[in-house]
């Protein structure tokens, strides 16, 4: 088959650019799809905190001034000198916009992904390539969508160029006040935006990206069928209800390379499904190196997770102190957050010494160790488009526990110790009750050597890999792509 051409635009790019999955997702898909023979091109910013190095050739794109919000910014976009098992990676540079790390606050942000945009439709200019997929990620790159649709009104290159927008997490939407469009250079866009005259008029980039985008997929088929009601479509459940046709569920894959306990130079012994009792010298050494002292025999429950509402925080604070008076397991936690979910934790740390670390950081080489070490691994989100840590945890024979929704849903089977069938525990309701039960569930199967050993072999024989997931895309791709020579 004739090979795709792919232009991929994000904010986050592993592991250059990281702060969750999304990272992980847009570099492992891209290098799937590179694998696979297709010319796939990625735009990312290039904040100054990426240490990478870029090709010595002239700027694929600039230096160019844009004029942003009254100030004159100068942009430029260089190849990646090392990239190619993800295709060619282009970094944006632009030191007034994206100095210092992925995300910032307030206005800005607006100009820092606008800008991101355009320079995409810039670059394929200049590269004088057009892409039959552009792929857009989350509400940073929505704006695109809009921008190819506007350039497709007016003939030229984009004509055929098919666009795709994911939706990684629906609770993050850049809604900013509608001005700025104007301010950008973008006014010529506001018809496509349903922008009002009123003052305070706000642009929603999400919800305009979803208006535009020739196929809109997130990233499980629950949740796909989630964002259509109002309990998590999060305001926008009428218009993809309106745009259900579009819409597909296609569940995130794992990069088994990176994460492989066979091979993972961060963990202190490597092992596999076959020599699962290799695992408990990674706990004895987690245990060593966080100062816990409950011992090997108790089980030890990990969590590896931003600390926020969504991630069900607060649910994992009030059930941990019963169990932890109990001393029926040890707890380490690896996260950065809400100050109000962080000054918790840091509580429990300081009351349960000993049974509870903390480490309020990201590390990524501490998340593999505690992938690892530990027995099991919590997830009790409210609502979870995918989930990747619980697919990292079945690979390192950690069990997951886990709340019904989303991704989590779709990974993650109860067990059954009776069969012998299933690779987790699961709870229904969002709630301290459900959590409690999920916990206490997954620790009486910890107590039961065989059943214990059947669970933990299950997981590690789970298939999430991008091998199995991705030849999703590739037919949507091609689908689109008939799609648009037909019309």
């Amino acid at each position: 088959m004739k090979p795709i051409r792919i232009l991929n635009v994000c904010a986050e790019f592993a592991p250059l650019a990281k702060s969750g999955g999304l990272a992980d997702v847009t570099s492992s898909l891209t290098a799937y799809l590179t694998s696979q023979g297709h010319e796939v091109r990625t735009l990312l910013p290039h904040y100054s905190i990426i240490n990478a190095e870029v090709s010595s050739e002239p700027a694929a794109l600039g230096p160019a001034d844009a004029d942003l919000g009254g100030e004159t910014v100068r942009y430029a976009a260089r190849r990646h000198a090392d990239a190619a098992a993800h295709g060619e990676l282009f970094l944006l540079e632009c030191a007034a916009l994206y100095d210092g790390g992925i995300y910032g606050s307030g206005e800005r942000e607006f100009y820092r992904f606008a800008l991101l945009c355009r320079a995409a439709v810039e670059l394929c200019e200049a590269l004088n390539w057009t892409p039959d997929i552009i792929h857009c990620h989350d509400w940073h790159t929505a704006l695109l969508t809009t921008m190819v649709a506007a350039a497709r009104r007016a003939g030229g290159r984009f004509a055929g160029t098919q666009t795709i927008l994911t939706i990684h997490n629906i609770g993050y939407q850049g809604i900013f006040p509608a001005h700025m469009l104007a301010a950008a250079g973008l006014q010529a866009l506001e018809p496509m935006l349903n922008v009002d005259d009123a003052a305070d008029a706000q642009i929603n980039l999400l919800e305009a990206g979803i208006r535009s985008a020739d196929a809109l997929t997130t990233v499980s088929p629950t949740h796909a069928r989630e964002i259509c009601t109002p309990e998590y479509g999060m305001g926008l459940e009428t218009l993809l209800q309106q745009r259900s046709d579009r819409l597909q569920g296609i569940l995130n894959g794992v990069d088994n390379e990176y994460w492989n306990p066979a091979t993972d130079g961060w963990i202190e012994h490597n092992y596999s499904k076959e020599t699962p009792a290799d695992k408990q010298a990674n706990k004895q050494a987690l245990l060593d190196e966080l100062g816990l002292t409950t011992g090997a025999r108790t089980p030890l429950l990990g969590l590896i997770s931003r600390l926020v509402g969504q991630k069900g925080t607060d649910l994992l604070a009030a059930v941990l102190p019963d169990l932890l008076r109990q001393q029926r397991l040890g707890c380490a936690i690896l996260g950065t957050g809400e100050p109000t979910y962080v000054a918790a934790l840091h509580r429990l740390a300081k009351e349960f010494a000993g049974q509870l670390v903390f480490v309020d950081a990201y590390d990524e080489r501490l998340a593999h160790r505690i992938l690892a070490g530990c027995d099991l691994l919590v997830v009790p989100s409210r609502y979870e488009p995918c989930g990747l840590t619980q697919l990292y945890a079945l690979r390192y024979g950690t069990v997951p526990v886990v709340r019904k929704t989303g991704g989590l849903a779709d990974t993650i089977r109860h067990f059954d110790p009776q069969t012998g069938r299933g690779n987790g525990s699961v709870f229904e309701h969002a709630n301290a009750q459900g959590l409690h039960w999920g916990l206490t569930t997954a620790l009486d199967w910890y107590a039961d050597s065989t059943a214990w050993r059947q669970l933990v072999a299950n997981g590690m024989s789970e298939d999430f890999s991008w091998c199995r997931q991705g030849g999703e895309y590739e037919t949507l791709y091609r689908k689109l792509i008939e799609e648009r020579r037909i019309h």
